[in-house]
């Protein structure tokens, strides 16, 4: 028995069964002394162990995702953007978008919670063992530059196409140049209608075409972002200002404002 023990426990330990091998003691006292039998501790083990093999890669495409920071659903304030339908928004959580290649849009000023929400999104889909991938707009431009100059773009639009949820996040915070705009568009055709993309944006949709700088590609663009999506038009105020108090928002005091208070 003893034998048999430490070379079943070698063994778990050598397949990297490590959620067995901690439940493995008290599990075999369980059947020992009756309370469970042969089958429920075997069962019981492996289930521990599915469960932490599921939680190991649930960890893995979490961090693969690059995503700047943890967001959840449960954690943003519906009671500072009350003209958010709250109730769509969680349904984002369900990832029925992600069934038919639905886009999701959240556009509004700095600061709404646009990229919060889209990491949140982006979070759950991760967790339900879909692949993800989070990055600017900046970044993803730069990054099929480098590419095209490389004679890499084939296989970096590729890579871009095959995740099941690509999150570009601030289209149009810094402008973007023709040439750029249409590698932007290839990306979005490959994806179209196969896998859902997000797009946090400060920028309307109507102005688009100023952004980009060709009316064409951003028409292009939109056509297949829109085709199957959902808008989140974000109108509140920004976040990062909602703690500043009254006073924190006056101008400072002049000498002739310190003047007046003696009179």
């Amino acid at each position: 028995m003893t034998d048999a023990y430490q070379k079943l426990c070698a063994g778990l330990t050598a397949l990297k069964m490590s959620a067995m091998r901690l439940s493995l003691d008290d599990t075999i006292d369980r059947v020992n002394s009756g309370e469970l039998d042969f089958v429920s501790g075997l069962s019981l083990l492996v289930q521990r162990q599915v469960e932490e093999t599921k939680r190991r890669r649930i960890e893995t495409v979490v961090a693969t995702a690059h995503f700047p920071s943890a967001k959840t659903f449960s954690g943003f304030d519906f009671g500072f953007q009350p003209e958010l339908n709250k109730a769509e928004v969680m349904d984002l959580e369900n990832l029925r978008f992600m069934e038919d290649g639905s886009n999701v849009l959240f556009v509004g000023m700095p600061g709404v919670g646009k990229t919060h929400l889209a990491i949140a999104t982006g979070m759950a889909a991760a967790r339900s063992g879909k692949t993800v991938y989070f990055l600017s707009a900046h970044e993803l431009l730069a990054n099929l530059r480098k590419a095209r100059m490389e004679n890499r773009l084939e296989y970096r639009l590729r890579h871009y196409s095959s995740y099941s949820l690509l999150i570009i996040d601030e289209v149009g915070y810094l402008p973007v140049e023709t040439e750029d705009a249409n590698l932007l568009f290839e990306l979005i055709a490959r994806r179209y209608e196969k896998k859902s993309t997000i797009i946090t944006t400060n920028k309307a949709l109507s102005r688009w075409g100023e952004m980009f700088g060709d009316a064409m590609v951003a028409n292009a663009m939109l056509d297949r972002l829109l085709h199957h999506s959902k808008v989140f038009t974000i109108k509140g105020p920004s976040f990062r200002t909602r703690n500043y108090t009254v006073e924190e928002r006056k101008p400072p005091l002049t000498s002739a404002d310190v003047k007046g208070s003696d009179k």
